[in-house]
């Protein structure tokens, strides 16, 4: 029986669940709702000079307006490799490049499309919930193992509600993250 060796393993527990909300909430930001965003553009990698490099390490990326994203290259030679990996990350958006920065625009999104996208953001809030539902699963057989190792029954059951409560109030806020997400991916 060690305390400190189940202490640590809730611990991890605790952490994977941090983790699959802050999955969520990145995995999220890139989900188009009709407004120009940045966030779109997060986790695109730009062949620069033969290495892989994230688009903010090669261009000042902006917003001109809620329908326009500007990408301003720090070196204009690296324009060309912009576009194609804005075309590779297939956004569903064309960039144009004007000689001194490439922008695109963010077409109106269509109801069907609208609809389309809350339900990846409800298959994503899905997802989010399966990494809490396996961590918890870790974390009582964890407490499980310590009962039958001598664990004081009592004190097991204390463990399993404490970790019971840290899931429910993970999927209030899994739940209440896709609501709202839902809620801007559908409002005009």
């Amino acid at each position: 029986m060690d305390e400190e060796l189940l202490s640590e393993q809730l611990e991890e527990a605790k952490m994977l669940m941090d983790e699959a909300i802050e999955h969520l909430e990145r995995e999220l930001l890139k989900v188009r709702t009709g407004k120009a965003s940045t966030a779109m553009l997060n986790g695109i990698m730009v062949s620069y000079y033969g290495a892989k490099t994230p688009i903010q390490q090669v261009a000042s990326l902006g917003v001109a307006d809620s329908r326009t994203l500007t990408i301003k290259p720090f070196d204009k030679s690296a324009m060309g490799d912009i576009e194609r990996a804005i075309f590779e990350a297939n956004l569903g958006v064309t960039p144009m490049n004007d000689g001194e920065m490439v922008r695109i625009n963010i077409p109106p999104l269509t109801t069907e499309r609208r609809q389309q996208l809350a339900k990846q953001v409800r298959a994503e809030g899905e997802t989010a919930k399966i990494s809490i539902r396996n961590a918890r699963q870790d974390a009582m057989k964890a407490i499980k193992d310590e009962v039958k190792g001598g664990y004081p029954e009592d004190a097991g059951k204390r463990k399993e509600d404490e970790v019971q409560a840290w899931v429910n109030s993970y999927n209030k806020k899994i739940d209440l993250t896709v609501e709202n997400k839902e809620k801007d991916v559908m409002t005009l």
